[in-house]
């Protein structure tokens, strides 16, 4: 035998192993929808009735916000609140309305530990994404403050950006932005407030502005409400010499097409 088949003959032995046992675990614990947990065909997916009740984010929408529009008038357009109070960050996206079933998984990842759901929630924010991908040169999570973060145990933004940026080959700095002070939690607070709640939130510590100087960074979160905590982020980090900001979510709230940036 030649010597260079026996590596090509344990490589292949290896992956037939890994299949036999795939097989094997998924006869023994069938796969289910991550949302309903229904029976399903392949594992990290969704049964029909819960992707039907996803609501994508697709063109028409506001360039600057991403939000959609009802109807198509033409490219380049801009929402009347991104007109009337234009964010601090260049564009957002995100891959869904935060309802139904989007809002089941967010809150699956966020409070039931479920870490594994990033694997499908990151492959649908990077084709919603893949604009702002494209031109990202890091790729940035909104940090948690860390009693929060103790609390929690995880970051659910971090964990979708490292997904994010490994499956689309953008670099990633997790410590590129922290949460210097605990802040409020958003909900219920007026538009005056809420700013108020994140005034010195954020801060580039000194040992990462050479990373973020004069780089487009990729900002992730898991939902995108009013966009005041990614404009106080995108703030922090345009203080520290970032070239540009953009924001990439999972989903993001729409209420009647009239959303708020602040």
């Amino acid at each position: 035998m030649r010597g260079d088949r026996l590596p090509r003959l344990l490589g292949h032995g290896r992956l037939a192993l890994r299949t036999a046992l795939q097989r094997l675990i998924g006869i023994v614990y069938p796969p289910t929808c991550i949302a309903c947990q229904a029976a399903i065909g392949e594992a990290q997916a969704l049964c029909a009735r819960c992707w039907s009740g996803i609501g994508f984010i697709e063109r028409p929408y506001c360039e600057r916000l991403g939000t959609p529009f009802p109807v198509d008038l033409g490219p380049g357009l801009l929402s009347p609140a991104a007109i009337a109070a234009p964010p601090v960050f260049g564009r957002a996206r995100a891959a869904c309305r935060f309802e139904g079933t989007a809002r089941e998984l967010v809150h699956r990842l966020k409070y039931g530990d479920r870490v594994d759901l990033s694997l499908t929630l990151g492959r649908m924010m990077r084709l919603a994404g893949r604009e702002l991908i494209a031109d990202a040169d890091l790729v940035v999570p909104i940090p948690l403050h860390r009693t929060r973060l103790w609390q929690r145990r995880f970051n659910q933004a971090a964990v979708l950006a490292r997904i994010l940026a490994r499956n689309a080959g953008v670099p990633l700095a997790l410590t590129a932005l922290a949460r210097v002070r605990p802040t409020r939690r958003q909900v219920g607070l007026t538009r005056a407030q809420r700013a108020d709640n994140l005034q010195g939130a954020f801060r580039v510590p000194d040992a990462m502005r050479p990373r973020v100087e004069g780089r487009r960074i990729l900002l992730i979160d898991d939902v995108l409400t009013t966009g005041a905590t990614a404009n106080a982020a995108a703030r922090a980090l345009l203080r520290a010499g970032a070239g540009a900001v953009d924001v990439l979510t999972f989903a993001r709230v729409v209420t009647d097409g009239r959303e708020a940036t602040t």
